[in-house]
């Protein structure tokens, strides 16, 4: 069996910078300690999910937040997924997911494709593009442990992604994210589920835990899914860590069993093409 244990840091997140920064080193410290390999962070683990605090806690890759990242990795000899906060490039803002290996270089980087724009009759209005600007990038990388993925939240919603991914060989897609509290409570579990049954990956989903006085309230509910759709673990609300252990062969069993990724799908028919795969390895058959 190829097992990986992987840790999902629900934390707390507040307006101090350097202090969310602190919280999410300790936890990729004790969550190493605890024999995890893989450490994810949440999406924007460094502010508050409202636009004023991007604004605010800017930076440009090499800068505090990134350089912690590194150091975090290094320093407790694992791979992490950096959770995401909002990177200064090209005159430009983006929500950023750098991903670092154990001795805390740089091996991926992930900036949300699709950013959240929603309105919803009696609930949650949120205008993400009034900030940042969409990424083009597919990201899979690879590690001593496995290939891997990462997308961003709302990226989750889109099939057709997961599935590239799948078709360019990542076994598992950690998801660093901010669902809220109109759309955590109807679609979190159900869309997590629903994708890895797609792409017949491992889905693990990162969220802040929630804090009711925010603006903004995160849902919680950080999980992981295995590629037959089955919940391995989920928290509640609370600050807390996620650990699992990810079987990888599970994938390859479950295509085998089910090859709607493979054999059974018709590519005479219909195609599922990344436009931009210059810099990706060839995709599966």
């Amino acid at each position: 069996m190829r097992s990986v244990k992987a840790a999902l840091v629900q934390m707390r997140v507040t307006e101090d910078k350097e202090r969310n920064l602190r919280s999410a080193s300790d936890a990729v410290r004790r969550a190493a300690d605890a024999g995890a390999q893989v450490v994810c962070l949440p999406e924007m683990f460094v502010c508050p999910y409202e636009r004023h605090a991007f604004l605010a806690a800017r930076e440009a890759r090499g800068g505090r937040i990134w350089s912690a990242l590194a150091q975090m990795a290094a320093g407790s000899r694992v791979v992490l997924v950096g959770g995401s906060f909002p990177e200064a490039a090209e005159g430009r803002l983006y929500n950023t997911c750098f991903v670092f290996d154990a001795a805390g270089r740089q091996i991926a980087r992930h900036r949300k494709v699709h950013l959240f724009d929603i309105d919803i009759a009696g609930g949650q209005r949120f205008r993400e593009s009034d900030t940042f600007s969409p990424g083009a990038d597919l990201t899979v990388f690879d590690t001593p442990l496995g290939r891997f993925g990462v997308v961003i939240c709302f990226d989750i919603r889109f099939p057709e992604l997961m599935q590239l991914m799948a078709l360019y060989g990542a076994e598992a897609v950690f998801v660093p994210a901010s669902f809220n509290m109109t759309t955590g409570p109807a679609h979190w579990q159900l869309l997590f589920r629903a994708r890895a049954l797609d792409a017949q990956i491992f889905l693990l989903g990162c969220s802040a835990a929630r804090d009711a006085r925010s603006r903004y309230v995160a849902y919680g509910h950080s999980l992981a899914i295995s590629p037959w759709g089955t919940v391995l673990a989920e928290l509640g609300a609370q600050p807390e860590t996620l650990l699992v252990t990810l079987d990888l062969d599970e994938a390859l069993r479950t295509r085998a069993q089910i090859p709607v990724m493979a054999g059974a799908r018709r590519t005479d028919l219909y195609e599922l093409r990344w436009q931009r795969g210059e810099n990706l390895k060839k995709p599966r058959g």
